[in-house]
């Protein structure tokens, strides 16, 4: 791999849907709520330290974070650290990131992947990273990783392929036909009896200089408010330009604003175990501590768990003793100063995030 590889890991949600674990002012990046020993963002670091030099990885995240990724990446140059006035999605995150590596290095090929991902299988996952580095470097294409399913889920977008099923099983890039967000069960297990459909891993490689030319193209309206970006940088008006483009900035998800737009969207499909783990139901399963009743049992005090079963359970309190009897499929988080209880898929907790914004609820955000 040559000196032009770069990697860009994308830390600046607020990871709401691990909400009460994850709080505006310690998202879930930061967290280990598995238990794993290491941060979701500290794994994230490692795994990629192991495919690029690490002056080569840049962090992009908001700027109240900067003391929380410097104190978790100690390795993390401080210029490869990219902070973002507000948090106005990957569009605009990939977009700047971009333009700093374009100003770097105009021959750099950027790697973008969340920071929040579990992954398994390493070789087979450095193996797929280096085609994807090798295939972007000879094309000048949009890339993005596709997962073959194991499994219809409602909580992952999904990537059809042209060419139908056979494409899917080639191992080389093809060609992308359609997205489609999150669809409920019964489509999402039409996607998977398919074989042509793939999750989206949220994983791209590109060129700098072709993911800056697309989003020209098809998001004017987050590439025009970069307009004298190079003649700022490294100057003292740069902070005050970088907060006034992101105040013109939209916000909008690289999906939508450029991946669904574009016509030279390719899929690399990939077998690697992988999961976005977005949701307390998705961390159920990564969890490796079940009981013989299926209940992930996260406790720091003392716990009584009776005729419970496939429930996820996590308390945080040290000295409380936590008592559940006759619950199944739920989820109790218990972080001393909230409580939830609800079912497992959590659905019903979007809807209670929305009261969090009221006055007499701001301080449990």
């Amino acid at each position: 791999m040559t000196n032009h590889n770069y990697c860009v890991i994308l830390a600046g949600g607020i990871g709401s849907r691990f909400w009460p674990v994850s709080r505006e002012d310690r998202p879930k990046q930061f967290l280990d709520p598995a238990g794993s020993g290491r941060s979701f963002l500290k794994s994230t670091w490692a795994r990629m330290s192991r495919l690029f030099p690490q002056e080569n990885i840049l962090v992009v995240s908001l700027a109240k974070y900067r003391d929380q990724v410097l104190a978790q990446l100690p390795s993390l140059r401080e210029e490869n650290l990219i902070l973002e006035p507000y948090g106005r999605s990957t569009a605009p995150s990939i977009s700047l990131a971009a333009r700093v590596l374009l100003l770097r290095d105009p021959d750099a090929l950027m790697l973008v992947t969340p920071s929040d991902h579990h992954i398994g299988d390493r070789l087979l996952f450095e193996k797929s990273i280096k085609n994807a580095l090798e295939y972007a470097a000879q094309n000048e294409v949009l890339l993005t990783l596709g997962v073959v399913p194991s499994r219809p889920d409602t909580n992952f977008g999904y990537i059809q392929v042209t060419g139908g099923k056979e494409a899917c099983g080639e191992g080389k890039p093809v060609k992308v036909k359609t997205f489609t967000e999150k669809p409920d069960q019964e489509l999402a297990k039409v996607f998977v009896e398919s074989g042509e459909f793939l999750w989206n891993s949220g994983i791209f490689v590109w060129k700098a200089a072709v993911i800056r030319s697309e989003i020209q193209k098809y998001a004017p309206e987050i590439s025009r408010v970069w307009r004298g970006w190079d003649k700022a940088l490294g100057t003292p008006q740069e902070a005050s330009f970088v907060e006034r483009a992101y105040a013109d900035s939209p916000r909008n998800s690289i999906d939508y604003a450029l991946m669904e737009k574009s016509d030279n969207v390719w899929v690399l499909p990939v077998k690697f175990e992988w999961d976005d783990l977005g949701t307390w139901d998705s961390l159920y399963s990564y969890v490796s501590r079940h009981n013989s009743a299926g209940n992930a049992e996260l406790f720091r005090g003392a716990s009584m768990v009776r005729d419970s079963h496939g429930n996820i359970l996590f308390s945080t309190p040290k000295g409380k003793l936590t008592v559940i009897c006759g619950l199944d499929n739920f989820m109790v988080i218990d972080t001393g100063d909230v409580l939830v209880v609800c079912p497992r898929d959590g659905k019903s907790i979007q809807d209670t995030l929305s009261e969090i914004s009221m006055p007499e609820y701001a301080d449990y955000k």
